[in-house]
């Protein structure tokens, strides 16, 4: 609790903050030293990543809360405060897990992701390259030429095969440091089922080979040391309400959390990812926050997205207001630097094209344009999507998607451009204040709205 405490005057003194009476006088413009105030504090030490659904990814919702109350925002409403918690319940593997082949152990089998149930079975050798071609299979051992092991497993049909072996490379290598350095087990929002997935490993080149010449050997997958915890992952609101109840609310939203402490004890911070887009929400809130708009608007850091979208997921089945009533949600992820793809001083949107949004903002002078990584499907990858699934219309912005330090020890606050930041989110202003003031809102285009 001093710990907490300590946090959030550092932050109120940081941004010249220290009485709810302040959003009256709060300057029109986003400066340079109120992002990097925001950002020092969230990517900062005494955070340590805030890992999600730990103590620290609390620490950083608390400092949100608390600065959403002191630009003057309601708690949302049917809300008793500016938190929402939500149980998680999760697994975790204390020892290295045992692969065996007709009971002979598998050398240094790498575990990227997990049911938290063992496999036991027969092993089917594949040398094609389309996961869709995939036979039925206990266990796939992938040896087509070329093939990118990770993602071919992300095409896998769960419900035909239980495990997929790919072969380590320097790539599967690196992403597995990026998503922390350790397996992704089941972790669940309490009283849900785990979303249906193979089981994925690595093994090295000689391992893979070694086994990819047994096809049909009995194969066994052990996770000792299975351990199951519970834990909070944690939701920050505020709310701007309009002067038109039937007017409808704009969603301004970030995530909060990151990848935390890994277990070699390197901190990843998370400073672009997604303390920039938390500062944003931030920044947004204590700038609307200065006059009443038509349109009530609702600001929000999720808990939890890089543990699998949690806090999107369950706001969006625990919304304050009506989905119905959300006219548009604006995400805001990765602002920190400016993507040499883009004209200078310009975000990209995710799904630009699916709707009316990102045109409706740019034509208000939003610095934003389309995504340049169609391939990469990022429409889908952050915490829009949850809500677009609903029917809301839904987008991110981000400054650069594919940076170098994403996911890495890297990303850390003098990597990033503020005064890009400060231009950016000023760019937002104007138009987000035109839509809550107007009558007219965003539509999906034709074929634009997402299904599962």
């Amino acid at each position: 609790m001093h710990r907490l405490k300590t946090i959030l005057l550092a932050g109120a003194l940081a941004t010249g903050l220290t009485a709810p009476a302040l959003a009256q006088r709060a300057p029109a413009t986003i400066t340079p030293d109120h992002v990097r105030a925001h950002v020092d504090l969230l990517a900062g030490p005494a955070l340590r990543g805030r890992g999600s659904a730990t103590p620290d990814e609390a620490a950083a919702a608390a400092y949100v809360a608390a600065m959403f109350r002191g630009y003057g925002l309601a708690m949302a409403p049917g809300m008793t405060g500016y938190t929402q918690p939500i149980d998680i319940v999760t697994l975790r593997l204390d020892r290295p897990p045992v692969l065996t082949a007709n009971g002979v152990p598998v050398d240094a089998p790498l575990l990227f992701s997990s049911t938290g149930q063992p496999v036991r079975g027969k092993l089917a050798v594949f040398a094609g390259t389309d996961p869709k071609q995939a036979p039925a299979a206990d266990a796939l051992i992938v040896t087509g030429a070329g093939v990118n092991g990770l993602q071919f497993a992300g095409g896998v049909d769960p419900a035909k095969v239980k495990l997929v072996i790919i072969r380590a490379t320097d790539q599967t290598r690196s992403y597995y440091e990026r998503i922390g350095g350790r397996p992704r087990l089941p972790r669940t929002i309490k009283g849900e089922a785990p979303r249906p997935r193979p089981t994925v490993v690595a093994l090295n080149d000689a391992a893979f080979d070694k086994l990819a010449a047994q096809d049909g050997t009995d194969v066994a997958l052990e996770l000792p040391g299975l351990v199951e915890q519970a834990q909070v992952t944690t939701n920050a609101l505020g709310y701007l309400p309009g002067s038109d109840p039937a007017a409808g609310v704009l969603l301004v939203t970030a995530h909060l959390d990151h990848l935390g402490v890994r277990p070699d004890g390197k901190v990843m911070y998370g400073a672009n990812d997604d303390a920039s887009g938390t500062a944003a929400v931030l920044e947004l809130a204590r700038t609307l926050a200065g006059r009443k708009h038509r349109r009530g608007i609702l600001f929000v850091a999720y808990g939890s997205e890089e543990a699998g979208g949690f806090g999107a997921r369950w706001f969006a089945e625990h919304p304050p207001v009506p989905l119905s009533d959300i006219v548009a949600n604006l995400e805001i992820e990765m602002i920190g630097q400016q993507d040499a793809k883009l004209p200078a001083g310009t975000m990209m949107m995710t799904g630009y094209e699916r709707s009316t949004f990102g045109e409706t903002l740019k034509a208000h002078g939003a610095l934003i344009t389309t995504d340049p990584y169609p391939e990469q499907n990022f429409f889908q990858r952050s915490d829009n999507y949850a809500l677009a699934l609903k029917g809301v219309v839904a987008h991110t912005v981000s400054g650069w998607a594919t940076v170098p330090t994403y996911h890495t020890p890297e990303d850390t606050v003098d990597k990033l451009d503020i005064p890009f930041m400060a231009r950016a989110i000023q760019s937002l202003v104007a138009p987000l204040r035109s839509l809550a003031d107007s009558k007219a809102k965003p539509e999906w285009k034709p074929g634009g709205r997402p299904s599962e």
